[in-house]
């Protein structure tokens, strides 16, 4: 049985790459682009205290890696809007992929701010699945120890 302490999974709120104002708010994130949105003051903030995903267990018991990045949105109450969740940059492992779009409909957060207000965001969130007892990928700084320091 996996449990959450032994599995690795880190998502991070990495930017807000697509604004929308409430007013241009849509139920499935895929409004059309325009000359009026704007970037929030206060970006979303995660309240999960666990992250909700669950490595796939027969890649767990493989040990395999992998980092999914997930486009959601996120509308004026900090809620994600399921329907629009998408994978932006896939794992190139469909369960990496299909586990990230899954543990997605569990994340809450604050809502973006512009001038005070809530309002929807479209941002891009990294998941990133590292099984405990494997070497970091290829490329991969994110889980280096730091050297032990010398007294």
């Amino acid at each position: 049985m996996i449990n959450r302490s032994t599995t690795r999974f880190i998502g991070i709120l990495c930017c807000a790459a697509c604004a929308k104002s409430s007013s241009s708010d849509n139920a499935n994130g895929s409004g059309s682009s325009s000359s009026t949105e704007t970037k929030p003051d206060a970006l979303p903030g995660i309240l999960n205290k666990d992250l909700p995903f669950r490595y796939p267990p027969a890649l767990y018991a493989e040990k395999a890696q992998g980092d999914v990045t997930l486009r959601l949105y996120i509308d004026t109450t900090g809620s994600v809007v399921n329907d629009s969740t998408h994978v932006a940059e896939s794992s190139k492992v469909a369960a990496f992929d299909s586990a990230a779009i899954k543990g997605a409909r569990e994340l809450r957060f604050t809502p973006a701010k512009l001038h005070g207000a809530p309002i929807a965001v479209s941002i891009l969130f990294p998941v990133f699945f590292r099984h405990p007892e494997a070497a970091p990928p290829p490329g991969d700084t994110m889980f280096k120890k730091k050297p032990a320091l010398k007294k």
